[in-house]
Parts: structure tokens; sequence; C-alpha cells
């Protein structure tokens, strides 16, 4: 099987989830955002299958910092083009596996789909 896991290496829950994949043997590829930036039309992919709200992490301190118009009037297209240039914006971690996506970690979401 081949997995991809999406984050930033010092966020404590990518850690966790890398921890937890480790533990189930289940081996992966990391794609940092913050060496590798994050590809529009990638992102692009995962809105169209999950929406936009779940993809956009808007609780964290990247969101929160950015000026009022680019948090007002969100939609997909915005939400893409402010996550590909804010990529700490991207909620994390992001999983694609074959047949599926996951967003963000939940070990019974992750355990159903990936052993």
């Amino acid at each position: 099987m081949t997995v991809t896991l999406y984050g930033i290496p010092n966020c404590d829950t990518v850690k966790k989830a890398r921890k937890w994949l480790d533990a189930q043997g289940i081996a992966y590829t990391f794609h940092d955002y913050k060496k590798a930036g994050a590809d529009p039309a990638k992102l692009q992919s995962w809105v169209d299958a999950k929406g936009w709200e779940t993809v956009l992490n808007r609780v964290g301190t990247t969101f929160r910092k950015l000026p009022d118009a680019d948090r007002e009037g969100l939609d997909a297209a915005k939400a893409v083009a402010l996550m590909a240039v804010h990529t700490s914006t991207i909620k994390r971690p992001v999983v694609e596996y074959p047949g599926g996506l996951l967003v963000g970690f939940k070990e019974p979401e992750w355990a159903a789909a990936l052993t």
C-alpha cells in the first residue's frame, strides 16, 4: 500500500500520526509543507473529496493572524489559494492512501482505513 502523509514535522498531531503509522508497521512517504510546499492542484483534489471546510484549519494561529480580508468570504477557490500560500492553514495531517483520504488524526478512523 502506498501511503503519503502530508504535514509539518514539528506539529504534535503529525508526530502522533507518524508514531501510530510506525507502530502499525505502515510504510509511508512524508511530505513536509515547509520544505516542499503545497501543490494547488493537490489541495483542490482534497477540497473536492472532503470539502474546504474540512481541509482548511480555521482554528489555528496562522489562520487567526491573517488579515480580515483573507478570512472573510471564504469559498473553495479562496480556501485553496489561501492554503497554497499559507501551508500552516491546512488541517494536519492529511493522508492519501489507495482508495481514500484522511484529514486530521482520529485513530479509529485511521485503523479502519489503513489496517
